[in-house]
Protein backbone atom coordinates (compact mmCIF):
# COMPACT_ATOMS: atom_id res chain seq x y z
CA UNK A 1 0.00 0.00 0.00
CA UNK A 2 1.23 3.49 -0.82
CA UNK A 3 2.12 5.70 2.12
CA UNK A 4 0.75 9.13 2.97
CA UNK A 5 3.90 10.70 1.51
CA UNK A 6 3.56 8.62 -1.67
CA UNK A 7 -0.01 9.77 -2.27
CA UNK A 8 0.52 13.42 -1.36
CA UNK A 9 3.75 13.68 -3.37
CA UNK A 10 2.12 12.19 -6.45
CA UNK A 11 -0.85 14.53 -6.09
CA UNK A 12 1.34 17.57 -5.39
CA UNK A 13 3.29 16.98 -8.60
CA UNK A 14 0.11 17.89 -10.50
CA UNK A 15 -0.57 20.93 -8.31
CA UNK A 16 2.43 23.25 -8.29
CA UNK A 17 0.76 26.44 -9.57
CA UNK A 18 -0.74 28.41 -6.65
CA UNK A 19 -3.75 29.38 -8.82
CA UNK A 20 -4.49 25.69 -9.37
CA UNK A 21 -4.26 24.97 -5.65
CA UNK A 22 -6.54 27.98 -4.96
CA UNK A 23 -9.19 26.67 -7.37
CA UNK A 24 -9.03 23.30 -5.61
CA UNK A 25 -9.80 24.97 -2.27
CA UNK A 26 -13.19 25.86 -3.73
CA UNK A 27 -13.74 23.10 -6.30
CA UNK A 28 -12.95 20.03 -4.21
CA UNK A 29 -15.33 20.84 -1.32
CA UNK A 30 -18.09 21.55 -3.85
CA UNK A 31 -17.52 18.19 -5.53
CA UNK A 32 -17.41 16.32 -2.21
CA UNK A 33 -20.67 17.98 -1.10
CA UNK A 34 -22.24 17.25 -4.48
CA UNK A 35 -21.34 13.57 -4.31
CA UNK A 36 -22.58 13.33 -0.71
CA UNK A 37 -25.83 14.98 -1.79
CA UNK A 38 -26.44 12.98 -4.95
CA UNK A 39 -25.59 9.63 -3.35
CA UNK A 40 -27.75 10.28 -0.27
CA UNK A 41 -30.91 9.27 -2.11
CA UNK A 42 -32.33 6.73 -1.57
CA UNK A 43 -31.57 5.96 2.04
CA UNK A 44 -32.93 3.58 4.63
CA UNK A 45 -32.98 4.06 8.37
CA UNK A 46 -30.70 1.77 10.33
CA UNK A 47 -31.79 2.52 13.86
CA UNK A 48 -31.94 6.30 13.82
CA UNK A 49 -29.24 6.74 11.17
CA UNK A 50 -29.95 7.13 7.46
CA UNK A 51 -27.90 4.63 5.43
CA UNK A 52 -27.22 5.35 1.76
CA UNK A 53 -24.58 4.81 -0.87
CA UNK A 54 -23.11 8.13 0.30
CA UNK A 55 -22.69 6.69 3.79
CA UNK A 56 -20.93 3.59 2.47
CA UNK A 57 -18.61 5.63 0.23
CA UNK A 58 -17.94 8.05 3.09
CA UNK A 59 -17.09 5.30 5.56
CA UNK A 60 -14.80 3.62 3.01
CA UNK A 61 -13.07 6.94 2.35
CA UNK A 62 -12.61 7.57 6.07
CA UNK A 63 -11.05 4.13 6.51
CA UNK A 64 -8.69 4.84 3.59
CA UNK A 65 -7.59 8.14 5.16
CA UNK A 66 -7.23 6.70 8.67
CA UNK A 67 -5.03 3.89 7.35
CA UNK A 68 -2.74 6.47 5.74
CA UNK A 69 -2.45 8.72 8.78
CA UNK A 70 -4.43 8.88 12.01
CA UNK A 71 -4.18 12.65 12.50
CA UNK A 72 -5.08 13.63 8.95
CA UNK A 73 -7.60 10.77 8.89
CA UNK A 74 -9.37 12.15 11.98
CA UNK A 75 -9.70 15.57 10.33
CA UNK A 76 -10.96 13.92 7.15
CA UNK A 77 -13.50 11.91 9.18
CA UNK A 78 -14.91 15.15 10.62
CA UNK A 79 -15.06 16.82 7.21
CA UNK A 80 -16.59 13.80 5.49
CA UNK A 81 -19.08 13.47 8.33
CA UNK A 82 -20.09 17.11 7.83
CA UNK A 83 -20.43 16.53 4.08
CA UNK A 84 -22.58 13.43 4.66
CA UNK A 85 -24.81 15.34 7.08
CA UNK A 86 -25.19 18.24 4.63
CA UNK A 87 -25.85 15.82 1.77
CA UNK A 88 -28.56 14.09 3.77
CA UNK A 89 -30.19 17.43 4.64
CA UNK A 90 -30.32 18.30 0.93
CA UNK A 91 -31.43 14.79 -0.10
CA UNK A 92 -34.61 14.94 1.97
CA UNK A 93 -35.73 18.14 0.24
CA UNK A 94 -37.85 18.12 -2.88
CA UNK A 95 -36.42 16.35 -5.89
CA UNK A 96 -35.88 19.72 -7.60
CA UNK A 97 -33.86 21.07 -4.65
CA UNK A 98 -31.89 17.82 -4.23
CA UNK A 99 -30.98 17.53 -7.92
CA UNK A 100 -30.33 21.21 -8.56
CA UNK A 101 -28.11 21.51 -5.48
CA UNK A 102 -26.25 18.26 -6.19
CA UNK A 103 -25.78 18.74 -9.91
CA UNK A 104 -25.11 22.47 -9.56
CA UNK A 105 -22.31 21.92 -7.03
CA UNK A 106 -20.91 19.05 -9.10
CA UNK A 107 -20.77 21.01 -12.36
CA UNK A 108 -19.47 24.20 -10.72
CA UNK A 109 -16.87 22.28 -8.73
CA UNK A 110 -15.48 20.51 -11.80
CA UNK A 111 -15.52 23.72 -13.86
CA UNK A 112 -13.41 25.39 -11.18
CA UNK A 113 -11.10 22.36 -11.04
CA UNK A 114 -10.54 22.34 -14.78
CA UNK A 115 -9.84 26.07 -14.75
CA UNK A 116 -7.10 25.40 -12.21
CA UNK A 117 -5.60 22.68 -14.36
CA UNK A 118 -5.69 25.04 -17.33
CA UNK A 119 -3.53 27.41 -15.26
CA UNK A 120 -1.29 24.51 -14.29
CA UNK A 121 -1.00 23.23 -17.84
CA UNK A 122 -1.37 19.64 -16.58
CA UNK A 123 -4.17 17.11 -16.56
CA UNK A 124 -5.85 16.27 -13.23
CA UNK A 125 -4.04 13.68 -11.10
CA UNK A 126 -6.95 11.23 -11.21
CA UNK A 127 -6.46 10.77 -14.96
CA UNK A 128 -3.29 8.78 -14.22
CA UNK A 129 -4.45 7.29 -10.90
CA UNK A 130 -8.12 7.13 -9.95
CA UNK A 131 -7.13 7.18 -6.26
CA UNK A 132 -6.37 10.87 -6.84
CA UNK A 133 -10.11 11.47 -6.43
CA UNK A 134 -9.78 10.40 -2.78
CA UNK A 135 -6.43 12.11 -2.24
CA UNK A 136 -7.60 15.56 -3.41
CA UNK A 137 -9.51 16.41 -0.22
CA UNK A 138 -6.65 15.02 1.88
CA UNK A 139 -4.22 17.22 -0.07
CA UNK A 140 -6.24 20.29 0.96
CA UNK A 141 -6.20 19.23 4.62
CA UNK A 142 -2.44 18.68 4.41
CA UNK A 143 -1.90 22.05 2.73
CA UNK A 144 -3.95 23.69 5.49
CA UNK A 145 -1.88 21.95 8.15
CA UNK A 146 1.35 23.02 6.44
CA UNK A 147 0.12 26.63 6.27
CA UNK A 148 -0.48 26.49 10.04
CA UNK A 149 3.04 25.18 10.63
CA UNK A 150 1.90 21.65 11.42
CA UNK A 151 3.23 18.33 10.11
CA UNK A 152 6.50 19.85 8.87
CA UNK A 153 8.01 16.37 8.58
CA UNK A 154 5.38 15.37 6.03
CA UNK A 155 5.80 18.63 4.16
CA UNK A 156 9.58 18.16 4.04
CA UNK A 157 9.22 14.58 2.76
CA UNK A 158 6.87 15.73 0.01
CA UNK A 159 9.17 18.60 -0.94
CA UNK A 160 12.12 16.21 -1.11
CA UNK A 161 10.22 13.83 -3.39
CA UNK A 162 9.17 16.67 -5.67
CA UNK A 163 12.76 17.86 -5.98
CA UNK A 164 13.68 14.38 -7.21
CA UNK A 165 11.21 14.66 -10.10
CA UNK A 166 12.67 16.44 -13.17
CA UNK A 167 9.37 17.96 -14.32
CA UNK A 168 8.59 19.35 -10.87
CA UNK A 169 12.08 20.77 -10.59
CA UNK A 170 11.76 22.47 -13.99
CA UNK A 171 8.37 23.94 -13.02
CA UNK A 172 9.78 25.27 -9.75
CA UNK A 173 12.70 26.89 -11.54
CA UNK A 174 10.38 28.45 -14.12
CA UNK A 175 8.37 30.17 -11.35
CA UNK A 176 11.47 31.38 -9.45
Amino acid sequence: MKTLTDHLSQYAAYHQDPRNVATHVVGIPLIVLAIATLLSRPSVLVGEWPMSIATLVGVGTIVFHLRLDLRFGAVMALLIGAALWTGQVLAVQTTAVWLSAGLGMFILGWAIQFLGHWYEGKKPAFVDDIVGLFVGPLFLVAEGAFALGMRREVQAAIHERLQDQPAARAASLARA
